[in-house]
Order: structure tokens, then C-alpha cells, then sequence
């Protein structure tokens, strides 16, 4: 339970820190990150919580981390950016 209010949180909270501006609008779609967990409906059993998902769902897979990391780059797609690594690094902290 704790980890999927950490989902909202963070993002949140990130948002509020560096966008106050718009940090409603920005926490929003960077909440709506949460969408690459799409990935998991193709997994079987769907949810395991043994199973350390990074690395192992496409969406959460190395190679997609590193598109992420590169979308940090091109402006438009920076804070959907900066949404999906939060996620992966809220998703690594599984792993342990």
C-alpha cells in the first residue's frame, strides 16, 4: 500500500519543489506515468510480489529506462520524463 501512495507522493511532491508554477498540472501528468504498468497485463501471474519488475516487464526493461533518461533531453517530453523514472526508481526500491 505504501508503494502506490509513494507513486502519488513523490511525484507530488517534485512537482511542488520544482514547478510551483504549474505543479498541479505537472504532478498530474507525471502521475498519469503510472499508465507504463500497462506493461504487467502481459505478464503471468500478473502480480507477483516476489518478483522485481525492472527488468523484467517491457515498459520497465533497461533499454526503456535509457529512452526515459534520453527523453530528459527534448524539452516537450521532460517532465513525462522525469514521471516514468520516478516510477522505475520507485519501482527498483521493490527489488530489495
Amino acid at each position: 500500500m505504501l508503494h502506490l501512495l509513494l507513486h502519488i507522493i513523490v511525484p507530488g511532491l517534485v512537482a511542488w519543489l520544482f514547478f510551483r508554477k504549474d505543479w498541479v498540472k505537472v504532478s498530474l501528468i507525471m502521475v498519469a506515468t503510472y499508465l507504463v504498468d500497462l506493461d504487467h497485463l502481459l505478464a503471468t501471474p500478473m502480480y507477483d510480489p516476489d518478483r522485481c519488475g525492472i527488468g523484467f516487464h517491457p515498459l520497465h526493461s533497461y533499454w526503456a529506462i535509457g529512452v526515459y533518461f534520453l527523453m530528459l533531453f527534448y524539452k516537450p517530453m521532460r517532465i513525462v520524463a522525469l514521471g516514468l523514472l520516478i516510477h522505475m526508481a520507485l519501482d527498483y526500491i521493490d527489488c530489495f
